[in-house]
């Protein structure tokens, strides 16, 4: 299987692609171990700590990624310019993602083989 990359750009909670995203990712890292996620725009969101999705109605489903290290997904990039547009830090984030430049995630996005937005 080709490198994949899941992209989340979408804030959480605002549909069900981020929950999906994240269970097609988990899915997907049983037949692959090249898998970059990246979090940009809205989809820094995602990452929150203290997200209150019952409030909603929702499933909060950001303790699973906590997951990622378990299912050996190492390579987890958050756009730093997002996260400062933002006015939050790598203390806000759930898990300890790689902050990296719109270059950095530019190039990753080149290397893909495909590439998954959700």
């Amino acid at each position: 299987m080709s490198q994949l990359t899941y992209l989340f750009t979408s804030a959480p909670h605002s549909s069900s692609s981020g929950r999906e995203g994240v269970d097609a990712l988990l899915a997907a890292s049983a037949y692959s171990e090249d898998i970059s996620v990246i979090f940009m725009g809205d989809g820094v969101y995602q990452l929150l700590l203290g997200q209150q999705a019952d409030s909603i109605l929702c499933k909060d489903y950001a303790p699973m990624l906590k997951l990622f290290e378990l299912y050996d997904i190492e390579q987890v990039y958050v756009c730093q310019t997002s996260l400062t547009e933002r006015g939050l830090t790598q203390a806000d984030l759930i898990i300890d993602a790689e902050r990296s430049s719109y270059e950095q995630i530019r190039d990753v996005l080149q290397q893909a083989g495909k590439i998954l937005t959700f």
